[in-house]
């Protein structure tokens, strides 16, 4: 491998953040949002450089885009992944055998976590931020579409690293518990067979890569991102709220993964259909029942607009065509509301929401790592609960097995 040497100091000085307290984290936590801040000029200059090998009518646009508001929210975040508890050394099990050994299951870093992402500069600070607090190192795989900017925040968590390794005289430099890969396929590849090096991989980003990581990787990967998103309203919905749901999850940010692809409206509602799509005419573009966008992940200001006879269609048709992310239902009926969440197979089930919440930040997470459209290990948004593992810590007198 061409990036062994890269691998091996990773996986190194993932050692080292075992010897820093959560208290020193959270003081390097604090250093690096104020870094965000004090050198967003570099950043948004790198940016732009970014920005300008793109067009703007690309979906991916926004999603690559930075801006001042958008670093303070990213600072802010940052800041307040410092003040939430730290995920490890939780007991989660415990208790003594007849023969006398004391078992303890405790929650303890993954190690070494692969990121794969594309054009989404943001994704940077948001793993960096979670798993250092979770005692995690990571290596960063970004798309070449945000090189310029990853590359510049990386330079400007590393000068802050720099600091505190001397600070806090540790073994192992803690540059070295972040790094960032070439912008290349080979590198993606490398990665992916990175066996003994790298403990999990997240790939964030669309359909195609996601395919592509699970198919191809021989190490764990979580499997995140691709989100076909349905709000389905009932015969019984409220119009106010129908209206502002479906707009603000459709139009809040079109790029993202939560956005609204598919309205699913009752046929005996119909005649309310102008009213709903009121305030998003003239810019988002409607197709009516056409079958062959059904399974699109839109990403832009397009929408699918289908008519359903009740709600076992509704829930058919989320069943064929959703991809296990965020689906919702706007009903003022309760009994129809719990069938909806009971029966749908996703990880975020909304009632009378967008899903424009499906996010770690909204959900009280700090930040996120990645919303899991699996069933295996974590689900939905993941933050820093979900990049640990645990390990069982057994204490005897000298016992031995018949």
């Amino acid at each position: 491998m061409q990036l062994k040497d890269t691998f091996e100091r990773v996986k190194r000085a993932s050692k080292s953040l075992a010897l820093l307290s959560d208290q020193q984290r959270n003081e390097i936590l604090l250093a690096v949002a104020d870094a965000v801040i004090n050198q967003q000029e570099r950043i948004l200059k790198a940016n732009a450089a970014d920005l300008a090998k793109m067009s703007k009518e690309n979906p991916l646009y926004d999603r690559l885009q930075l801006t001042e508001s958008r670093l303070a929210g990213i600072a802010s975040d940052m800041r307040n992944v410092a003040t939430l508890p730290s995920p490890l050394g939780h007991i989660t099990k415990q208790k003594t055998l007849a023969n006398g050994l004391r078992l303890c299951r405790v929650s303890v870093p993954f190690g070494v976590i692969g990121i794969i992402y594309e054009a989404r500069p943001n994704v940077t600070f948001d793993v960096f931020s979670l798993c250092l607090k979770s005692g995690n190192a990571c290596i960063l795989k970004g798309g070449k579409d945000a090189d310029s900017s990853n590359r510049e925040e990386v330079a400007i968590i590393h000068e802050v690293l720099e600091k505190y390794s001397s600070l806090f005289s540790l073994p192992c430099s803690l540059q070295d518990t972040v790094a960032l890969l070439p912008a290349t396929h080979e590198a993606t590849g490398e990665m992916l067979n990175a066996v003994g090096y790298v403990d999990i991989c997240i790939p964030r980003g669309g359909r195609k890569l996601i395919d592509f990581v699970r198919d191809t990787a021989r190490i764990p990967v979580i499997e995140t991102g691709a989100g076909v998103v349905h709000i389905y309203f009932d015969k019984e919905g409220d119009l106010e709220k129908g209206r502002a749901i479906i707009n603000n999850a459709k139009t809040r940010r079109v790029s993202v993964c939560n956005a609204l692809d598919t309205l699913l409206i009752h046929k005996d509602r119909v005649g309310d259909l102008d009213e709903l799509l009121a305030p998003m005419k003239g810019k988002v573009e409607f197709f009516f029942n056409d079958e062959s966008r059904y399974d699109t992940e839109f990403m832009a200001y397009q929408m699918n607009v289908v008519t359903v006879n009740s709600l076992e269609e509704a829930l058919d048709h989320i069943d064929r065509h959703g991809s296990g992310h965020s689906e919702a239902i706007v009903t003022e009926n309760e009994e129809t509301a719990r069938v909806f969440q009971n029966q749908v197979d996703a990880a975020c089930v909304y009632w009378n929401a967008p899903t424009s919440f499906t996010d770690g930040a909204q959900f009280g997470l700090g930040a996120e790592i990645g919303i899991s459209t699996q069933k295996l290990g974590p689900r939905g948004p993941m933050a820093m609960e979900e990049i640990c593992t645990y390990k069982w810590l057994i204490e005897g007198e000298g016992q031995t097995r018949p």
